[in-house]
C-alpha cells in the first residue's frame, strides 16, 4: 500500500497532517540528519580555530564551504541513510546512524581542499556528543515555534476575553453546585495566569548538553592532544549555538556518563506537561459553559453537527485539544520518566523512545490549534448568565451572614443555613428576613441591594490585573 494521508498508520501523518506538518521541521528524520550534519561541521571548524589541537586552520572559503555542506538536502539524507543501512559506492553499510553521518561528510569534502582534514571530522567524539547536541537544537526550535504559533496566541486571546469581559457577571459552581458569583473575564484571567507562569519558565529553562566523549571525560581528547583545555573547549563550543535573542540557552553539563542524563530534558517534558493540563482544564471548562448555553457558537456554513440531529453545533474543538492533549502528555509523562534512566554508563533503550518526540509535540500542536479555532468560534451570551445569576438567589447568603458577623448579630451562619440550605429561596425571601434583623435601617439598606449580578467582589479588578 503506497504511503497517503489515507493510508497513514498515525493520525498525525493522516487526519491532522495539514495541522502538524510543520513540526516535521524539527521532528523528522531529515531534521534529525540535518542537525547532526550542523554539529559535525561546527565541531570541525571550531577545532580548526582552536591552537594546539594540530588541525591547520581552515580558511575564510573553507570554513563556507564546510556550512555549505551542512545545509543538507532531501537527497543528501537519503545516502546518509543508505550508508546506514545498505551502503553507499565504496562505504560499507554501518548500521549506525552517526556513524553513517561522519562517512557521509568525509564523501562530501573529499574531492575539495579540505581532503587533509577529513579525519578530524567526529575527532574524539562518541555519536552521543553529536546527537544530544542535534536533538538539543531540534527540541528548542520546536518550543520557540509552539510558543510564537500557537501557545501565545491562545495566552493573548484570553488576555484579551479578561479585559474585555472583566465585569460580566457568571455564576460560580463549587462542587457542581451554585456558588457565590464571579465574571467571565476574570475566570479567563485566572487561566492567562496559569499559562503565563508555565510559558515564562519553559521560554527560559536552559537545555543541558554533553560533550566529553565516549564515557563523559574526554579520555581520548586528552590522550591524543594533552595540552587544550578541554572543558573549556566544549564549553565554547556549546555556547556557540546560542544566538544573544534565543531565550532558550543550550549549557554544558560537564557532569555525565556516555549519555547527557536528559534531567533537563524531563525538566522541558514535565513543563509541557503542566501547559496541557492547564489548557484540558480550560477545554473543559469551556465546553461547560457551550453546554449551558453562557457562551454561544458560530455555525459554520455546511457543517454538519450530527448525521440525524440537524441543530447541532458541537464543541469539537474544545473536545479535540483535549484529546490530543491528553495523548500527548501520556507521552511526556513517559519521556520525564524514562529518560533520565540509563543502566550504568549507557544502555540504547533513550534512542527510540527519543524518536517519539515528534508525536508528543504534534498532539500538542494539535490541541493549541483546536482551541484556537475553537476560541475563534464563541461568543459570550451576557442575557444567559444573568438568567442563571437569577435562578439562583441564593448565593448571596454569604454575603448576608458576613455582614451580619461584622455587626455582631448572633449565630448569622447558622441563621442562614437555616434559610437556605436543601430549599429554594427567593430574593423576597431574604428581604423578609433582613427585615426581621435587630440591625439599624442602614445595615438593613445595605443588605438587600445585595444582588447576585452585583455580588462580584473585587473580580472585575482581578480580570484587569496582569
Amino acid at each position: 500500500m503506497q504511503f497517503d494521508p489515507l493510508t497513514a498508520i498515525s493520525s498525525i501523518d493522516g487526519r491532522y497532517r495539514d495541522s502538524a506538518s510543520k513540526l516535521a521541521e524539527y521532528f523528522s528524520e531529515f531534521a534529525l540528519i540535518r542537525a547532526r550534519v550542523r554539529v559535525e561541521c561546527e565541531y570541525l571548524i571550531a577545532l580548526s580555530d582552536t591552537k594546539g589541537i594540530g588541525i591547520r586552520k581552515l580558511t575564510e572559503a573553507e570554513k563556507k564551504t564546510v556550512r555549505a555542506v551542512a545545509d543538507i538536502s532531501e537527497e543528501d539524507a537519503r545516502i546518509v541513510k543508505k550508508i546506514e543501512r545498505e551502503g553507499f559506492e565504496e562505504i560499507p553499510a554501518t548500521n549506525h546512524d552517526v556513524k553513517a553521518v561522519e562517512y557521509f561528510l568525509k564523501k562530501k569534502l573529499a574531492g575539495t581542499s579540505l581532503a587533509d582534514v577529513l579525519e578530524w571530522v567526529h575527532f574524539a567524539t562518541t555519536s552521543e556528543d553529536t546527537d544530544n547536541i542535534a536533538y538539543a537544537l531540534l527540541l528548542r526550535g520546536a518550543i520557540l515555534d509552539l510558543l510564537e504559533n500557537a501557545l501565545d496566541p491562545i495566552r493573548d486571546t484570553l488576555d484579551q476575553y479578561a479585559k474585555t469581559h472583566a465585569g460580566a457577571p457568571m455564576l460560580a459552581r463549587t462542587h457542581g453546585q451554585s456558588a457565590s458569583p464571579t465574571t467571565f473575564g476574570k475566570e479567563m484571567r485566572v487561566f492567562y495566569a496559569r499559562l503565563a507562569r508555565q510559558l515564562d519558565e519553559l521560554a527560559k529553562r536552559p537545555i543541558l548538553v554533553k560533550f566529553a566523549g565516549a564515557t563523559g571525560n574526554w579520555s581520548a581528547h586528552s590522550v591524543s592532544v594533552a595540552d587544550v583545555d578541554w572543558i573549556g573547549f566544549s564549553e565554547k563550543f556549546v555556547a556557540s549555538f546560542n544566538a544573544k535573542d534565543v531565550p532558550i540557552k543550550l549549557e554544558l553539563n560537564a557532569f555525565t556518563t556516555q549519555i547527557e542524563p536528559h534531567d533537563t530534558y524531563a525538566e522541558m517534558f514535565d513543563n509541557m506537561k503542566r501547559i496541557n493540563v492547564v489548557l484540558t482544564d480550560f477545554s473543559q471548562d469551556m465546553w461547560r459553559y457551550i453546554s449551558d448555553g453562557w457562551l454561544g457558537q458560530k455555525a459554520k456554513a455546511g457543517e454538519v453537527g450530527s448525521s440525524t440531529m440537524p441543530h447541532k453545533v458541537n464543541p469539537i474543538d474544545f473536545e479535540n485539544a483535549e484529546g490530543n492533549l491528553g495523548v500527548a502528555n501520556a507521552l511526556f509523562e513517559h519521556f520525564s520518566r524514562k529518560l533520565p534512566i540509563s543502566r550504568l554508563q549507557r544502555d540504547l533503550s533513550d534512542s527510540t523512545v527519543k524518536r517519539t518526540f515528534g508525536t508528543a509535540f504534534a498532539h500538542s500542536f494539535i490541541g493549541y490549534k483546536a482551541l484556537l479555532r475553537g476560541l475563534s468560534k464563541v461568543s459570550i451570551n451576557t442575557e444567559a448568565m444573568k438568567q442563571a445569576l437569577e435562578a439562583h438567589p441564593e448565593v448571596i447568603a454569604e454575603a448576608i451572614q458576613t455582614v451580619m458577623r461584622a455587626e455582631g448579630l448572633e449565630v448569622p451562619y447558622e441563621t442562614l443555613k437555616k434559610l437556605t440550605r436543601g430549599r429554594q429561596v427567593s430574593l423576597e425571601d431574604f428581604a423578609e428576613f433582613i427585615n426581621s434583623l435587630d440591625t439599624s435601617a442602614d445595615v438593613k439598606k445595605r443588605l438587600k441591594a445585595i444582588k447576585p449580578e452585583n455580588y462580584i467582589g473585587l473580580a472585575k479588578e482581578v480580570a484587569l490585573k496582569r
